[in-house]
Order: C-alpha cells, then structure tokens, then sequence
C-alpha cells in the first residue's frame, strides 16, 4: 500500500509540474471570490463595519469549504475523466483493486491540497485583516473533517463510477456542501444542534471555528463525536463505492460512456 501512495504521489507531482496553471487559477479565482464577497459585504454594511469573530468564523468556514471540495472532486471527478479517456480500465486491472488505489490517490494529493488551501488562507488573512488562533489541536478536527470528506467523496465516486456523467449534480451539490461547512451548528441549541451534528463533518468543523476564529478551548467530547462522525461516513462511502465496483464489473459498464 506504501508503494502505491508514493507511485501516486509521484504521478500527483508530475501532474502539477505539467499543468502548474491549473494550480494557480484555482488559488487566485477561490481568493478573489471570498474577497469579492467580502468588499461588497462590508459596503452594504457601511464603513463603520465591524465583524469581528464572525469574519473570522466566516474565512475558517469558507477555506474548509475550499479543502472539502478538493478532497471530495478529487475522485468523482477523477473518475469521469479516467472514463471519457479511456484509462479507467487500468485502474480496474491493478492488483491493489481500484478502492485501494484511489484511496491512496487521495492520501498522495493530501499534502497539495492542504498547501493549496494553506496558500489561500494566507492570502485571504492578507487581504481582509483577519487574524486567526492557530494551534496543534486544530489539527486533530481537521483530520475528522478530511475523514468525512472522504467519505462523501467515495459515495458520489460511487455514482460517477456507475452513471458516468455527473458534473450537474456535482456543481449542485457544492451548494450543499457549503450549507454543511458553513452552518454553526455548534451555537444553535435544542434539537436542531444535535440533528445539525448528525450531518457528515459538521462536528469537526464547528470545533475549528471555536478554536481558530473564537479561540475557545479544546473540546474532547465534540472531537470524540466529529472522530466518530468522520469513521462512520467513512466506511459508509467505502462500502458503497466497493458495492459499485462489483455492480459495474457484473454489468460490463466500466468502459461504458
């Protein structure tokens, strides 16, 4: 498994330093949307504007948004060009079987990915002012947060496996993403927090608001919920995209487009 992450790993590097643009478009266009939002949020609010924490709260949420959408188009959208190119079949004839291997694709993209967002975080903090509470423990929230991102990923890979076209639903569900991302369901009560917390990576993404943007302590009960929450969609997302692969392989529908 150790080899198949470095092979990808590779191929991740060889990717970027052919289209090293693509890179770069993504981290200038994802920039200049927030700061976009933000100049026209803070003109209809007047000059004498002040948002404090929830500006913060707002800039975690929105790069979380950013990093989930990696993590979760990394593979559907994966998949649909593997299929319209022609090299989905390799993937299907390595002896690591194909969950491994986009498993390991997306353990091999992960440190791009957190640089890419990392980059964005920095110059969306340049450009707004925003000054965050960055810890270690942050850490930990944001792995249970990958993990149900994942997990997401794997289900919808699941549909793009079988269904091959699917980039209208993808280009919705963005939208709902950013409902589950951005929503504080950590400062609600009542029965809407707990279904609220139910909802994949809502949990760990509430403890990285408290953390980073109100720099409130680290919470081992919440953690323990968003660890629990990442496993679960986890494995859900494996068990499906797994259902799928034997489905499309019966079928004869993995060259199919």
């Amino acid at each position: 498994m150790l080899r198949v992450v470095a092979v990808e790993f590779k191929r991740s590097l060889l990717m970027l330093r052919r289209y090293p643009m693509e890179m770069v478009g993504q981290l200038i266009v994802i920039t200049l949307i927030f700061y976009g939002l933000f100049l026209g949020a803070r003109y209809i609010a007047g000059p004498a504007a002040q948002f404090g924490e929830r500006l913060d709260a707002l800039v975690v949420g929105y790069v979380l948004w950013t990093l989930a959408l990696f993590a979760i188009g990394d593979l559907s959208w994966g998949l649909m060009n593997e299929a319209r190119e022609g090299t989905l079949e390799q993937v299907f004839l390595s002896p690591f079987g194909p969950a491994r291997v986009y498993m390991a694709r997306n353990v091999a993209g992960l440190l791009l990915m957190l640089g890419l967002n990392l980059s964005i975080l920095g110059l969306i903090m340049l450009l707004t002012g925003v000054r965050l509470d960055f810890s270690w423990a942050a850490l930990a929230p944001l792995a249970t947060v990958l993990l149900g991102a994942y997990g997401l990923g794997f289900l919808l890979g699941a549909l793009a496996l079988y269904f091959k076209r699917i980039q209208a639903f993808l280009n919705l569900f963005q939208f709902v993403l950013m409902f589950l991302i951005m929503t504080p369901f950590e400062q609600l009560h009542g029965p809407v927090r707990t279904a609220g917390f139910l909802l994949p990576m809502t949990p760990g993404a509430g403890q990285l608001r408290a953390l980073l943007a109100r720099g409130e302590a680290f919470d081992p009960d919440l953690f323990a919920l968003a660890l629990v929450s990442g496993i679960v969609y986890l494995a859900i997302g494996l068990w499906v995209f797994g259902r799928a692969v034997r489905i499309v392989k019966q079928r004869g529908l993995i060259g199919g487009y």
